[in-house]
């Protein structure tokens, strides 16, 4: 990770201007939001700094999984992106109106599944394939982060409409803790298994000997990585105050167009895993598959394993309830999508054709979604 400028020369600081100066900036903007209440422009320019804000927190995870290493790198980048959805869902579902189960967990975790499974490596198979024709990975830890994944998607989105202690899609609140339990116990074996027990399967492969290594990279020197965690916690703070902030403006366009409110759910998602989908992308550019599988399946079992435990202590301690179960058409849509994942990565090898199954999936999810 080279930065050739004047902290870099002077300070030894490697960090780019850019990945300093958003995250102040998205924090003063929010802290002038109330000076411009309703006014379009600063609206539009808070969304142009959240983005700027979610950008520069994955710069600094990437900067601090640089220097930790492989595999904990591509965990870092999940648990902060997975960090930044929770604290979003959290914060919007406790300004949802009083009365009803919210749905806004459920549809933001299934968005942020869908989006990985079939659109993030969607594009990365297809990408992968047109460059290289094949593309190979380590199954073994493939198959170990999707068997995980099935499992814990099926118990938390598809189980809650068939329990009968609630009706529509809702776990009682014994249910509810039971189920965050075992998402914990899961994601926490999957975490287990990635990081000690069989971290060889996780690791990219060196193609010239055919033995599995780590990718050696310069590593950032210690004030850079204390810098990096400092503002990575910055621009965390500040993606979760400006989105509860933006929040309405968002449901309220969403509603102008006579659109679902289920569609809150993707634009929120899409914001939140859009740097880490161009990480994965430009791995999968640089054939490396094994990367952007990593950072895909780590991001989607690390979003559905914490988000649900972290949602069902808000509702124990607030009273509140929330609706888990997805509708019939969702279901199917799951199922197929999870089902061609595990037969597309099943043989260790990728090609184009499996991309473009994927997308068309994605687009088939997304077109159902506004025109249900």
């Amino acid at each position: 990770m080279h930065v050739d400028n004047f902290l870099s020369k002077k300070l030894k600081l490697a960090l780019p201007y850019w990945t300093i100066i958003c995250p102040l900036l998205a924090i003063f903007a929010l802290g002038m939001a109330d000076n411009f209440t309703d006014i379009p422009w600063y609206t539009g320019l808070l969304g142009i700094t959240l983005i700027s804000a979610v950008l520069s927190a994955v710069h600094h995870a990437e900067v601090v999984a640089h220097k930790v290493g492989e595999p904990f790198g591509t965990i870092i980048l999940a648990l902060a992106i997975t960090v930044i959805e929770v604290s979003l869902i959290v914060a919007l579902m406790l300004t949802e109106e009083a009365g009803r189960p919210s749905v806004l967990a459920r549809d933001t975790v299934f968005a942020a599944i869908m989006i990985i499974l079939t659109g993030i490596i969607g594009v990365c198979l297809l990408v992968g394939g047109f460059r290289y024709h094949e593309q190979n990975f380590i199954k073994q830890g493939v198959s170990t982060a999707l068997i995980t994944l099935i499992a814990i998607s099926i118990l938390t989105l598809v189980l809650p409409n068939f329990t009968i202690s609630e009706a529509g899609g809702v776990y009682s609140p014994s249910q509810l803790i039971f189920v965050a339990i075992i998402s914990l116990i899961l994601y926490g074996g999957f975490i287990s298994v990635q990081t000690m027990r069989h971290r060889n399967y996780f690791l990219p492969e060196n193609k010239k000997d055919n033995i599995i290594s780590e990718i050696h990279v310069e590593k950032p020197n210690l004030l850079t990585t204390i810098f990096s965690l400092v503002l990575l916690i910055l621009a965390l703070v500040a993606v979760v105050l400006l989105s509860k902030k933006l929040s309405p403006t968002i449901e309220t366009i969403v509603m102008d167009w006579g659109a679902p409110k289920s569609l809150v759910g993707i634009i929120i998602a899409t914001v939140i895993l859009l740097p880490e989908g161009l990480a994965a992308y430009k791995a999968a550019k640089k054939d490396r598959l094994q990367t952007s599988l990593n950072l895909a399946l780590g991001s989607a079992l690390a979003s559905i394993g914490l988000t649900i435990p972290a949602v069902a202590i808000v509702c124990y301690f607030t009273g509140l309830e929330v609706t888990l179960g997805i509708d019939g058409k969702s279901s199917v849509l799951l199922v197929l999508s999870l089902f061609t994942v595990f037969l597309s990565l099943n043989s260790g090898r990728t090609n184009i054709q499996q991309g473009i199954v994927l997308i068309t999936l994605f687009a088939t999810y997304l077109f159902t979604t506004i025109v249900p």
